[in-house]
């Protein structure tokens, strides 16, 4: 019972404090409903694109994975970071000048109106069909698994998973629908911070029990016993092989960190420049940590139970919660952990709103369509889509290689194909959108057939380096036949400040040598 009421207590705070922060916000406009009025702040950026990125297929699927597989996919994680030192000091500063609001308006500038269509469709599908699934059904697991809703309910553990669905479905559409980009990140703020904080407490509480009231002695325990699952560079045959860091990871990286609409929306948020860097900086900081929270716990998870759990590795995490947490504190983390499905989950609605509203429906359907209008149209958006992702979420259950790994494969479908015609567009001079249009439909093909047809014997991320090579042919090839009528001249239309801030080289440099160290010392021992 106590477990309820805190969770309920927190949940509660959450609300009302991004109700308190809103209530004198101006909703109805374009700027206000989809990038917060232009004026979200470096620590609110930050916090928000923290849990945009981290949700249950993190907390529940990466913890999974290193139960089962160890350190090695930590690449995931701290990779992030070179990514996110690019974004801040070449991607957004040039987003920020074309005053985007969505991804597919630069596409539009850059290539033609029919390309900026197709990548918003790419979009569309792409959230429908693998994340919002996927976050809604590892969130379930774990309030499941918390609160035992099926024995609640005096259901089947099925039906308990669908009640939960539901129900975090129904309370998160309500942040996206009706506060938009704003309530978003605000909730987020503090419940990305309560994350980073409540998700170290887990294992740290679990190496003091571990080590007899020493956290040090409890990690060495843990090493010695299986010093293997520490090694971050593996075998050619393990689930994330290091060469991928230098074929298709660092791609994927690069896209969703600084092409990914979800993601990239919050910087478009920014008051200034300044703001921007500051949020995308210290998000790499918190990358660089955040393997504490959705690894290490997992490898603290396989000293604990063994490979008891190997054949439903995704339970590991709700298990060592209950293990390990006092019982006053599960009900706040578990109210943490929800705010972690609710923020991935809104973020991706008003994403997809805003690609609809902006790239589809005011460009297609209702050309002279006011910001009251499109507002509207972002709303119901969000709901249809709320719906479908509800429907689907149950299906994406005992996924063989975990349910992050089945995320990520699904994610290469229409990640890579943007991706490259993204860094062509900007590295590129002579790619023209006839080529641009021709690689989408190639490099989809490709990677469909290789990755859920013929089940080629290549690591799926290798498989996104080798079908970026032939994007990038394809493009080269088709606009050599089929040049671009007129060159791209990029325009700065001065909406924010553009002064950069003066920190953001020292900490890129520090970004870049932690994530080199990180290799080094936990790569030593292969």
């Amino acid at each position: 019972m106590y477990t309820v009421i805190t969770f309920i207590a927190f949940t509660a705070f959450v609300a009302f404090y991004s109700w308190f922060k809103l209530r004198k916000q101006k909703l109805s406009s374009k700027d206000g409903y989809f990038l917060g009025g232009r004026s979200l702040t470096g620590v609110v950026i930050a916090g928000s694109m923290l849990l945009t990125n981290i949700s249950t297929e993190h907390l529940i699927g990466m913890n999974g994975s290193s139960y089962k597989n160890g350190f090695i996919i930590i690449a995931w994680e701290v990779t992030s970071a070179l990514a996110l030192v690019a974004a801040a000091i070449y991607f957004v500063p040039r987003y920020l000048k074309m005053g985007l609001t969505t991804i597919p308006q630069y596409l539009e500038k850059r290539f033609d109106s029919t390309t900026r269509t197709l990548v918003a469709l790419f979009l569309m599908i792409s959230f429908v069909v693998t994340l919002l699934p996927i976050v809604l059904y590892t969130g379930a697991i774990n309030i499941e698994s918390i609160f035992n809703v099926s024995e609640v309910f005096q259901v089947s553990k099925e039906e308990g998973l669908w009640i939960t669905v539901v129900l975090i479905g129904a309370l998160g559409s309500v942040y996206a629908i009706f506060g938009g980009l704003k309530a978003v990140a605000i909730s987020d703020t503090i419940n990305g911070y309560g994350l980073l904080l409540g998700g170290l407490l887990i294992p740290l509480l679990a190496l003091i029990s571990i080590g007899d009231g020493n956290p040090l002695e409890g990690l060495s325990k843990v090493y010695l016993k299986n010093p293997e699952k520490f090694n971050v560079i593996g075998e050619k045959d393990s689930v994330l092989p290091f060469g991928v860091l230098f074929t298709g990871l660092i791609i994927n990286q690069l896209y969703f960190w600084c092409m990914n609409q979800t993601i990239i929306q919050r910087a478009f948020g920014a008051k200034n420049l300044v703001e921007a860097q500051k949020g995308l900086l210290f998000t790499g900081v918190l990358k660089v940590l955040i393997p504490l929270v959705i690894i290490l716990p997992g490898v603290i998870g396989f000293y604990y139970f063994g490979d008891a759990l190997y054949d439903n590795q995704d339970m590991i995490y709700p298990e060592l919660i209950k293990k390990v947490l006092p019982v006053g504190l599960v009900g706040v983390f578990a109210a943490i952990i929800l705010g972690a499905v609710l923020s991935t989950f809104n973020s991706v609605l008003n994403s997809a709103a805003t690609i609809f509203s902006i790239d589809i429906y005011k460009r297609h359907l209702g050309k002279n369509s006011s910001d009251k209008v499109l507002v509207k149209v972002g709303k119901l958006t969000s709901t249809i889509l709320a719906v479908f992702a509800i429907l689907v979420a149950p299906m994406v259950a005992n996924a063989p290689d975990g349910l992050y790994q089945l995320l990520q494969q699904l994610n290469g479908i229409f990640f890579i194909p943007i991706a490259s015609i993204m860094l062509a567009g900007f590295f590129l001079k002579n790619i023209s959108a006839a080529g641009a249009k021709a690689s989408l439909f190639v490099g989809l093909l490709f990677y469909i057939l290789t990755t859920f047809v013929f089940k080629v014997d290549i690591h799926f991320v290798h498989l996104w380096g080798i079908e970026f090579l032939l994007n990038i042919g394809v493009m080269f090839c088709v606009s050599h036949f089929y040049p671009q009528g007129k060159e791209y001249i990029q325009e700065d239309f001065h909406i924010v400040e553009m002064n950069a801030w003066k920190y953001t080289k020292p900490m890129a440099i520090s970004l870049c040598a932690i994530t080199v160290l990180i290799y080094v010392f936990l790569g030593k021992n292969y």
